[in-house]
């Protein structure tokens, strides 16, 4: 169990104002204040500093935030494993929208070998996994975008091709250059999502950007991208294991651009220090293809 001043610690380091601070632990200012002297003193060393009217941690102060958020996120779920003792288990983890899809059918073999199973799965973009991880509301993460590799121990998952794809009605040939490419419409994600960062990385690296494209039409998920492609409405690019089905069943076609390839990997990465490595690893295996 952590010290109660751990506690206040980690919720300044949230708000990185005390009083936010007290307002949520429902506690004085001052006492916030007293709560992280004492750490100083127990730890000898200042945690917290000002840059102007703002508050930030020092050198220590993060060191000491990476690892009481490991030992918080272990605590939290050694009592969701203590509770699973007398009702049934859990699994708490989160994926970005392309792995989520990816890996249902594991997902699937591994609950019906284990049907007394509770799950929670959360589907959303990279930071908000990352941050639901550091609050100890996920126990790992399946995502594919970079990520602080001092915060994080971290698999790869996958490595997984981006292809351009588009409706079998949109003309356009089968096979072309990056340059003729720019000759027509392209259908993206939502600034945020990992597949469009990547792309505009790699559209970089060659000297173009999304504004080279004559009309962009900016879609806020994965699902609405697929369907404007489906219907005619420009090209998209998306993880080739994301438009399987379409690809097979004949609403998208897949483009070939001679000279652009787009390859990314996928991680699988839980909070460093924390004592449930072996049993994130075991989980691992029965995911990953």
């Amino acid at each position: 169990m952590l010290d109660f001043r751990i506690h206040t610690f980690l919720c300044v380091c949230r708000h990185m104002n005390y009083t936010r601070a007290a307002a949520e632990l429902h506690i004085t200012q001052p006492a916030v204040s007293q709560h992280i002297r004492y750490l100083e003193r127990e730890y000898g060393t200042k945690l917290f500093s000002y840059k102007g009217k703002h508050l930030q941690l020092t050198q220590a102060g993060h060191i000491l935030w990476n690892a009481v958020t490991a030992i918080s996120h272990d605590d939290a779920i050694l009592k969701e494993h203590l509770r699973d003792l007398q009702h049934n288990r859990s699994l708490s983890f989160g994926a970005t929208p392309t792995a989520g899809v990816g890996i249902l059918d594991k997902l699937a073999d591994l609950l019906k070998h284990n049907d007394d199973m509770n799950l929670r799965m959360e589907i959303a973009d990279a930071e908000k996994l990352l941050q639901s991880l550091d609050d100890g509301a996920i126990d790992f993460a399946i995502v594919e975008s970079s990520f602080d590799q001092g915060c994080y121990e971290s698999l790869l998952f996958s490595n997984e091709p981006i292809v351009a794809v588009c409706g079998t009605g949109y003309e356009a040939p089968e096979e072309m250059t990056l340059s003729e490419l720019m000759r027509y419409r392209v259908i993206v994600r939502e600034r945020h999502a990992g597949a469009r960062r990547i792309l505009e990385h790699k559209l970089a690296e060659q000297g173009y950007t999304l504004e080279h494209f004559p009309a962009r039409y900016e879609v806020g998920s994965l699902s609405a991208v697929k369907g404007l492609a489906c219907r005619d409405c420009g090209i998209a690019f998306l993880y080739e294991k994301s438009v399987q089905k379409e690809l097979a069943d004949g609403t998208l076609r897949r483009i070939v651009v001679k000279d652009f390839s787009v390859m990314h990997a996928f991680s699988f990465l839980w909070r460093k220090g924390s004592m449930y490595r072996a049993l994130f690893t075991q989980i691992y295996d029965q995911l990953k293809d």
